[in-house]
């Protein structure tokens, strides 16, 4: 009954949810629209002085043991059959399987003592804590993976840094690729940003296993036949239909028109093309990401750099369901390693990861960038430090489960000094032994390698509080 006001005001959002999509804005994963306004300054402050971050998230849940905190002195039943080496940087040792980024580890820092705990011990819990410093609510233990994102959430560290940033001149200034974890209808929380508002939403690009050269945003693709003029003619009718939409909330209605704005500048912008185009990379430099979907993912996140993107988050994109290597690690694919964790990590994960990861570092070294590019390679969780998961025949099956009680992470660049190592887990890899941290503690080193000091923002109603108030910057590390 549309003369009711309520009824009245869902068909107009729904009217401008369309009207939204046609001009390329990405809906809010729950298809709700938040007017919340981002509140506080745009401004860098004091601090770090990185332009940008790219987030490398190891989907799945990284092994911390066998990658970057080994123990070689922990029983057999622990430690595995991987050894530590040495590595440009005096004080830290990485896994054998590692040699590429060995070389490059002098750029690099550890924090070895994340306690990212969650009530699930689950994917849904830590990529939620992880990628947004909050502990996860009590609805992620009753719906499990049915916890949909929500409106209200906590904003994803991307989102809050596209808000503290100036408008890009032509591309938005949060993007994610190659595809937004996971397969619906579970897709992850914490990537989006929520309570903050719908207007820093990343932009998702997707990229392939098939086609690792090629990457698209579905948003800002034209139709088959449909040219430039004819987006002008997009933005003629969205004109006309503007009385339409008069009822909305008036800042509602000021997104939406910024983000039609934006999404017409995108579309007909020979910058954006290029600057997706990794193709015009030389052979060379593609082969030595390795021209893998990820590798060039990487490659691509460093060209949106360059072009001046505040957040880049790179999820590292598995085989999937049913394929060879799912099978062979008794999972989805990607780094959950619950079965043969030792052969999927030696034969497919690390020389993958070691191949692009350490071309990323040299490649921005080597330009120049790493100074003004902050680095953080993530993950939802660690691995049980005693191997065998009984869901792939205990220790005969040689995996290793869920363990979010300890994780490391890397950081790099941004003003972060090179080869230091903060904090140490216990001698059998377990639980954080000295200086523990959070991911809370981890998402404030990144605002503070970006010079973001002010997370104030505002509700709908215009009360303000704060966007992260648990843990602190990692001083230590600058």
């Amino acid at each position: 009954m549309l003369n009711d006001p309520v009824d009245r005001r869902r068909m107009l959002i729904a009217s401008a949810t369309s009207l939204a999509t046609i001009g390329g804005l990405v809906p809010h994963a729950d298809n709700s629209f938040s007017s919340a306004d981002s509140g506080g300054l745009r401004n860098a402050g004091s601090g770090g002085h990185a332009k940008s971050t790219i987030l490398f998230f190891l989907c799945g849940g990284a092994s911390q043991i066998d990658t970057w905190d080994m123990k070689p002195a922990a029983p057999a039943e622990y430690r595995g059959p991987f050894q530590p080496i040495a590595t440009s940087a005096a004080d830290i040792q990485l896994c054998e399987h590692l040699p590429l980024l060995a070389q490059q580890a002098h750029h690099l820092s550890l924090i070895r003592s994340v306690s990212g705990t969650v009530n699930t011990n689950d994917h849904h819990g830590g990529y939620y804590y992880n990628l947004t410093g909050h502990a996860p609510d009590q609805t992620f233990l009753i719906k499990g993976n049915d916890r949909t994102p929500y409106p209200d959430d906590w904003p994803f560290m991307g989102a809050v840094a596209a808000s503290r940033r100036n408008r890009h001149a032509f591309l938005p200034n949060a993007l994610t690729l190659p595809h937004m974890p996971s397969r619906k209808p579970y897709t992850r929380p914490g990537q989006f940003s929520a309570r903050l508002g719908v207007q820093y939403d990343p932009l998702y690009v997707q990229g392939s296993n098939e086609t690792p050269l090629s990457f698209s945003a579905p948003a800002l693709e034209l139709q088959a036949g449909t040219d430039t003029s004819r987006v002008a003619s997009r933005a003629e009718l969205l004109t006309a239909l503007d009385d339409a939409r008069r009822h909305i909330d008036e800042s509602a209605t000021g997104i939406f028109t910024q983000q039609q704005q934006r999404a017409f500048s995108m579309l007909s912008s020979a910058q954006t093309t290029k600057a997706f185009d990794v193709s015009r990379e030389p052979v060379q430099l593609r082969q030595r990401y390795g021209e893998t979907v990820n590798g060039m993912s990487l490659l691509l996140a460093r060209r949106l750099v360059e072009a001046g993107v505040p957040f880049i988050t790179v999820f590292w994109l598995g085989d999937g369901i049913g394929t060879p290597l799912a099978k062979k690690c008794r999972s989805a694919g990607s780094w959950d390693t619950h079965g043969s964790n030792f052969d999927c990590l030696k034969d497919d994960l690390l020389p993958e990861f070691d191949q692009c990861f350490s071309a990323l570092v040299e490649d921005l070294a080597q330009r120049n960038l790493l100074d003004q590019t902050s680095l953080l390679v993530s993950s939802e969780m660690g691995r049980t430090p005693k191997i065998g998961d009984p869901r792939s025949g205990g220790v005969s099956g040689a995996g290793r489960d869920h363990w979010t009680h300890l994780l490391t992470n890397v950081v790099a660049g941004g003003g972060i000094q090179g080869g230091r190592v903060y904090g140490s887990s216990d001698r059998l890899g377990e639980y954080p032994a000295e200086n523990p941290v959070t991911p809370a503690h981890v998402v404030q080193t990144v605002y503070h390698a970006m010079g973001i000091t002010n997370l104030e923002a505002k509700d709908s109603q215009g009360r303000p509080y704060q966007l992260l108030e648990a843990g602190e910057p990692l001083y230590e590390l600058f």
